[in-house]
């Protein structure tokens, strides 16, 4: 279609035009009806829908299906997402880890809730910097349970959600609110939406307490989650009646390790052990090391009712002040559970190494162990720091093995960050009296040294055993057809990227010409920032730089541990990939299979997701107590270090609790300060001070929400400063060109203002 010329200024009735054909999607229009439409009926006029066709034509929104006669490409304008509430009440709708966010305005997401997946229909824009749309159909509910906060009166009653992803309450009809009083805390069922109501409406199922008591908001973490409480009466009833007599003919089929000197060394208070280590020095020189694993899949078989409440459960969870198992008690903590003098049945891997911790050779079988002694961390630690205790010989010869092993996984890649776990000391109404740290130790090092070693060979063999691709006659390997794996992707390279162009400001380099160096390079960045003032805000951002690791039957490695083949066979009492592993060892072992491709990829989908939800599970226990810990200390004064930077504030970690809480921009009343996304800090116009993640500041707490399970500070004043940063960015040398141009304005993202995972 040839332009028409005109001297007069041409309005863009791009969007007129558009709307014009979404309307009448099922008719080809020409450019004169569209116009009669439009009511525009002067011939000179109709020159600007000729314009906007033409330039939805390029912009492949419309389709000329005949000559001069136009359809709007309605199936192409629909995508499909996970839509993301922001505390605003508009969201962000994410469809792929390689596209954009949608964002959807406030009043445009329908009867979407967070977490739902949805239809979305895409807004024609030509800004390419920014996706927008609205929500066009709910696909599939998250969650259809909710806590929230009663409020009743004489006439109704609704219910205000406890979490600050979803933007609405939640109408009960009184003949649905089970008495609920006003004020109470209460689990609730979404009814039903028409989005032509305001509310949804809703019923309460369960009422679960005065908010603030210990007990009401234990059990409300729980019911967000979706976490049980307790087995089905039919499942305790199974566990129980499971034979556990080891017989003769059992232990005629396994190898015997019930002389060889065996330990488990495990948390004080675990009650669940997984694992236990064999000790044995070979004629040779070399020494037998035997990585055992409870059998509990000798005990549970695979569709049986117990296995499938595990693999429901998909995971152990552990809050707090409970563990929430994945198996009943009386397989966990009893007949699986490898307690010491106890006669066991184990699935093990045994490797002869040499002085070198070399695998000289490796075997992969049921056995039957004896435990002869529980260690906890503690008592290991003491026994390497000071050469004496029980079985000393033992324990000085295997840490000097796994210090071994990890020097080698630090040459091949593997990135180590510093792990150290917030616990509380808790007294018997479960009020926290104390916070101290797990930090890792040449103990527990040990032990995952060796379970490291299992879970990649484990991974190894049966990754050789399968059926070569493009193979003329794959069923001649009967082994199997598919592995789950533990993979872990790289960063993403603009991430990579970013963190380089980061750590270049205060004079470290990364080399991340290949996955090698760049692993090499992270350790040695972790390595030198150690002791120095910037060493908080560049662990903080390496470990943001890293994707999280999932389960899965396509393998592509593990890139944090610098391993062709990973999974995760050494906690089956705790972890279902860990069981399905177990029975595709057991089916090579004999020369057999277990399951498919499909049904094994859907487990694995299936407890990564559980996975995720029992971290989120986890986190909010924990912070529950970190707010009701400082509750009384509302007023006082702690040192703290700036954890997050966002566009609503600077959140802050007090340094002697680890408890974080939010510093509103809001609230930094002594000057205007600008927020720098791309050097993470705020800049105050006049004083050019800067607030910088690491920072060490002095804040005042402010608030204690327990309801919100939020804590808000005050700056009170600055500790220390990255004096190299911070003149870097009074000088304007910090722009970082990789950054996105459109800064994301995004009120809940996280509660440490971390971008979007992908």
């Amino acid at each position: 279609m040839a332009k028409k010329k005109g001297k007069q200024q041409r309005p863009d009735m791009t969007n007129e035009v558009l709307d014009v054909l979404k309307h009448n999607d099922t008719k080809l229009l020409n450019y004169r009806q569209i116009s009669s439409m439009l009511e525009i009926t002067e011939e000179s006029d109709r020159l600007f829908v000729i314009e906007a066709l033409e330039n939805l034509l390029i912009k492949d929104l419309v389709a000329e299906k005949e000559p001069g006669k136009f359809q709007y490409k309605s199936s192409e304008a629909y995508v499909n997402g996970i839509i993301d509430f922001v505390s605003t009440g508009g969201a962000y709708v994410v469809t792929s880890p390689t596209e954009k966010d949608i964002f959807i305005p406030k009043g445009k997401t329908k009867d979407a809730l967070h977490g739902d997946t949805v239809k979305v229909l895409l807004n024609p824009t030509f800004d390419k910097r920014q996706r927008e749309g609205v929500v066009a159909q709910v696909i599939q509910r998250k969650r259809t349970d909710f806590v929230g906060i009663a409020q009743v009166t004489a006439k109704n009653c609704f219910v205000v959600p406890d979490s600050n992803k979803l933007h609405i309450d939640f109408f009960i009809p009184l003949s649905k609110t089970k008495g609920v009083k006003n004020g109470q805390k209460v689990l609730l069922k979404l009814v039903s939406w028409n989005p032509a109501e305001t509310n949804p409406i809703g019923e309460i199922t369960e009422i679960l307490g005065y908010p603030g008591a210990h007990t009401t908001e234990m059990h409300a973490i729980m019911a967000e989650y979706g976490l049980p409480d307790h087995f089905p009466d039919e499942i305790e009833a199974a566990a129980k009646g499971i034979p556990t007599e080891i017989t003769e003919e059992e232990i005629s089929k396994r190898r015997d390790f019930r002389k060889v000197t065996t330990f488990t060394i495990d948390p004080h208070d675990a009650k669940d052990f997984d694992d236990a280590l064999s000790f044995k020095k070979l004629e040779n020189g070399n020494i037998e090391v035997g990585v055992h694993i409870a059998d509990v899949t000798h005990y549970v078989k695979p569709h049986d009712i117990i296995d499938e409440e595990g693999l429901a459960r998909a995971t152990s969870v552990y809050l707090v002040d409970r563990v929430i198992p994945m198996l009943p008690e009386v397989l966990s903590n009893f007949v699986c559970s490898l307690r010491p003098n106890e006669e066991k049945l184990c699935f093990s891997a045994v490797f002869e190494m040499d002085e070198h911790a070399n695998v000289v050779k490796e075997w992969f079988g049921k056995t039957i162990i004896f435990s002869d002694r529980r260690f906890a961390y503690e008592e290991v630690q003491e026994i390497i720091e000071t050469g004496k205790g029980d079985y000393q010989e033992e324990i000085l010869t295997l840490d000097r093995l796994a210090k071994k092993l990890r020097a080698e996984r630090t040459k091949d890649g593997s990135i180590f960050f510093d792990k150290e776990e917030v616990k509380f000391n808790l007294d018997k109404d479960g009020t926290p009296t104390g916070v101290y740290f797990k930090v890792q130790k040449d103990s527990n090092k040990l032990i995952e040294d060796f379970m490291l070693l299992a879970n990649r060979q484990v991974a190894t063999v049966l990754s050789k055993a399968l059926p070569k691709k493009n193979d003329k006659n794959p069923q001649k390997n009967a082994k199997g057809s598919a592995v789950v794996y533990r993979v872990h992707d790289a960063p993403a390279s603009d991430k990579l990227t970013d963190l380089n162009n980061f750590v270049h400001k205060f004079g470290y380099a990364l080399n991340i010409q290949s996955k090698k160096t760049t692993t090499q390079s992270i350790n040695k960045l972790l390595v030198d920032v150690k002791g120095k003032p910037e060493a908080g805000t560049i662990e903080i951002l390496a470990i943001r730089s890293m994707p999280k690791a999932i389960y899965t039957i396509e393998n592509i490695g593990h890139y944090g541990l610098g391993f062709d083949f990973y999974t995760h066979f050494t906690s089956p009492i705790r972890r279902y990939p860990d069981m399905m592993v177990h029975r595709l060892l057991e089916a090579y072992l004999n020369h057999s299979t277990y399951s498919n491709a499909e049904e094994l990829e859907a487990y694995s989908k299936h407890s990564s997701a559980r996975e995720k939800v029992a971290a989120e599970a986890e986190r909010a226990s924990i912070k529950y107590k970190q707010v009701e810990f400082l509750k009384d200390k509302v007023g006082h004064i702690f040192e703290a270090m700036i954890s997050g930077v966002t566009e609503w504030g600077l959140y802050a970690e007090i340094i002697e609790n680890k408890c974080e809480g939010l510093i509103r921009a809001r609230d930094m009343k002594d000057d205007f300060y600008t927020y720098d996304e791309d050097n993470y800090c705020y800049v105050g116009r006049k004083t050019k001070k800067v607030f910088a993640l690491g920072d060490k500041v002095l804040i005042e707490i402010k608030n204690a929400d327990m309801i919100k399970k939020q804590l808000d500070f005050v700056l009170v004043d600055t500790i220390e400063k990255n004096e190299s940063q911070h003149n870097r960015i009074e000088k304007g040398e910090t722009r970082n060109p990789n950054k996105r141009e459109k800064k994301e304005h995004r009120g809940g993202k996280g509660k440490k203002g971390n971008s979007r995972r992908r």
